[in-house]
């Protein structure tokens, strides 16, 4: 009892530290962690921005007028608004409609004249034929309908979280000072901020709900208190021990954070049914305590040690991954699992013996009726054998028709928190803007030309005017935008002129003019020793497959039609990294799960000392990894790396029971019982705790219907539904594999 009380002094010190760190749990979001490290075009952008300017370094605000934006005290309000926000934290320029300026030639030189007189509401009607016919402007600063305008914010490049917190909170308080309709914020700023938000909000939830949830279930189970405060308090020092560890390692928590309370509560109540059910079978065969908890221990201990690393194998699995928050999330749940396996260990065998049978369960009806149903399910299994095998092998069919259906459609969209101001943003800009995706194309003049040559340029022109013609492609901006804007210049800035000139001589006419103008924002188009430009945009969010069809149809519009021999184009940019991280994540799965797989077949082989059993192991464990590919491709789940977790969860927990209950079934033939014998009582004695453990697990994975983040709604919703396809593989099936495998 001396050293009992010592444990528990010990988790009240541990209790302390942790609260204390816990202060100084950090959260993070950034594009970039999700981005396959080590790959060339990944590489390659890193390089390619040193010459230029990320292609995410802008926040957009929209400002929306219903009746129309051209109304002079509309006007004058926005244009004060985008006067103002130059002096915003972090922000490097500003561009905005009202501050735009056509060039125009006079016998004086070279003036301006806005592209709104905003002094001069008679001049109205006569801008706004001019701005919706210029494509400069339209979907960029002008919605088509010409009810919103928006102001372009040039920030930092790689702004930090606390950059775009300082960010985010000075625009709000600018904004509110105007009495605009309705306003809009979308770029990398506002995403740091509000999917942070969301990563706390979603751990917050997800820990109260699943605490509400385990009890609930507990105490159906037990129908006693003291077996619902040893088991929460268990889980909850588990989960705390663990959150402290990582705060003390200094790791951030990312969007898949949310994951974690929900892990620590599913190991957790299942270690706790396990040892509290055999701890309460042997004080039923009339044992005292201090003898019950050192039989469950020692007959149950090893293997819920071997469940504690075969879950561990399957998170740890994860590390294969290319894209850096996977690999931590696999890191960091394999070290929850064995940081709970021990913190709960140690708390049942301190608390367990301080109670008696009937402090710990009511043996309520409901109580016995886990045992008549496991002598059901025992009978089952032994007359419908062939049947169960049949409809196992049918169920695998179809689940590899399921799987071929997988698509890695990713959107941006399907990311977002659903009814969140983010989100309503994100599709308002997506409806009337260009939307978010940032669009890049590397330029590489050949054979020493610069980049700025009359035959690059032309080639540049004719590469623009067919990327323009794919729908979703709404904004693209160039240095040839220069050169467009000074040839229209020398006809009265009309629309038909905003072309490249169409011979040498008036080209180098306009690049003379051009190198006398002051700075402009081509001065990001085109590299400093003018050896390398680039032609930038963003289109709309359709999807990952759907813009692989387009950079398709490019790249065989551009082999036909672009002379190679001036100019090469080289699709680069954010996008394409994080649509190239859909195919790692597809491709790692496999990488990583085989050899996690194989690594738990060879510890089942020293466990057991059997070939027959590890196949007996493997089988019912690698079904439910079918299963769950199979409804990720009936229900149309786009494959992007939060839905890639579902496969390391599901092998690390479903292992569990199959551990369970191979490693009774192998105690009881150790004790002299034939197969039949084993089998009837490894199902009366595990089986109540798998069904009691697989209940809890189903119910805790559909907290995840609570969250805002849909991948988290998608991945709750394939756990739970695939666990308990595992339940029917442990119950039904095994035991069918085991009489044919030993006899």
């Amino acid at each position: 009892m001396k050293q009992r009380n010592l444990l528990l002094g010990l988790y009240g010190l541990l209790t302390v530290l942790s609260f204390f760190l816990l202060t100084r749990l950090k959260f993070t979001f950034d594009f970039e962690q999700f981005f396959p490290q080590g790959d060339p075009d990944w590489e390659f952008f890193k390089n390619y921005i040193r010459d230029f300017e990320s292609d995410d370094n802008f926040l957009l605000v929209a400002v929306e007028r219903k009746e129309g934006v051209f109304d002079s005290v509309f006007l004058a309000q926005f244009h004060d608004f985008s006067l103002k926000a130059v002096q915003l934290p972090h922000i490097t320029s500003v561009s905005s409609l009202t501050r735009m300026q056509y060039p125009l030639k006079t016998p004086f030189g070279i003036t301006s004249t806005p592209a709104i007189h905003l002094d001069q509401p008679a001049f109205y009607e006569s801008d706004r034929r001019r701005v919706l016919q210029d494509q400069r402007f339209v979907h960029n600063l002008i919605s088509e309908d010409a009810t919103a305008l928006t102001v372009v914010l040039k920030t930092i490049n790689n702004t930090s979280l606390e950059q775009a917190g300082e960010l985010m909170d000075s625009l709000n308080i600018l904004l509110k000072s105007y009495p605009f309709e309705a306003t809009h914020t979308l770029g990398r700023a506002g995403f740091q901020t509000e999917m942070v938000w969301m990563e706390i909000r979603e751990v917050a939830v997800s820990t109260l709900v699943a605490a509400l949830l385990a009890t609930a279930i507990l105490f159906f189970i037990f129908r006693r208190w003291w077996s619902v405060f040893i088991a929460m308090a268990g889980i909850g020092l588990s989960l705390l021990f663990f959150l402290g560890l990582l705060s003390a390692m200094g790791r951030e928590l990312n969007a898949l954070a949310a994951l974690y309370p929900i892990l620590m509560c599913i190991v957790g109540v299942a270690d706790t049914i396990h040892i509290t059910s055999k701890y309460l079978d042997e004080l039923g065969k009339g044992h005292e305590r201090q003898l019950a908890i050192r039989i469950t221990l020692k007959e149950i201990g090893l293997a819920t040690f071997i469940t504690c690393i075969t879950t561990a194998i399957g998170f740890a699995s994860l590390i294969t991954n290319r894209t850096a928050p996977i690999q931590g999330f696999g890191l960091n749940a394999a070290l929850g699992v064995v940081a709970a396996f021990f913190v709960i260990y140690g708390w049942l065998w301190a608390m367990l013996p301080r109670f008696s049978a009937d402090q710990l369960v009511k043996f309520t009806p409901e109580y016995a009726f886990w045992g008549k149903a496991m002598e059901r399910i025992y009978q089952f299994t032994r007359l419908r054998g062939r049947q169960i095998a049949w409809v196992s092998l049918g169920l695998l069919a179809l689940c590899f028709w399921g799987i071929s259906q997988i698509n890695t459609n990713y959107r941006i969209k399907h990311n977002l928190p659903r009814g969140q101001q983010i989100t309503r943003d994100f599709l308002y800009f997506e409806q009337k803007f260009s939307g978010f995706r940032p669009l890049e194309f590397a330029v590489f003049p050949q054979n020493g030309r610069p980049a700025d040559d009359f035959e690059v340029l032309r080639e540049m022109d004719k590469f623009e005017q067919h990327v323009r013609t794919y729908a979703p492609v709404k904004t693209l901006v160039s240095v040839n935008d220069l050169y467009r804007s000074l040839h229209a210049m020398n006809y009265g800035n009309r629309p038909e002129a905003y072309r490249l000139p169409d011979s040498l001589a008036e080209f180098e006419k306009i690049h003379r003019l051009a190198a006398q103008l002051p700075p402009s924002a081509s001065d990001v188009l085109l590299s400093k020793n003018r050896d390398k430009a680039r032609i930038a945009g963003r289109m709309q969010d359709v999807g990952r497959d759907t813009v692989a069809i387009i950079q398709a149809s490019i790249d065989a519009w551009k082999t036909s039609h672009i002379d190679s021999n001036i100019v090469r184009f080289k699709t680069t940019g954010t996008g394409v990294i994080l649509d190239k991280n859909s195919a790692y994540i597809r491709d790692n799965m496999l990488q990583g799960l085989i050899p996690s797989v194989l690594v738990v077949a060879l510890i089942m082989g020293l466990l057991f000392k059997d070939l027959r059993m590890v196949l007996v192991f493997t089988i019912p464990n690698v079904f439910p990894l079918f299963f769950a590919g199979a409804l990720i491709g009936f229900l149309g789940i786009p494959l992007e790396a939060g839905i890639a977790t579902v496969f390391s969860i599901v092998f690390g927990i479903a292992t569990d029971d199959t551990v369970h209950f191979l490693s009774n079934f192998k105690l009881c033939r150790e004790q002299g019982m034939n197969v039949e014998e084993a089998l009837r009582t490894t199902l009366a004695e595990t089986g109540k705790a798998m069904c009691m453990g697989s209940l809890i697990l189903f119910f805790s994975f559909l907290v995840m219907l609570f969250s805002i983040h849909p991948p988290s709604v998608s991945v709750g919703l394939l756990v739970s539904a695939t666990l308990a396809g595992a339940l029917f593989c442990d119950l039904l099936l095994v035991p069918v594999l085991v009489r044919r495998m030993i006899k």
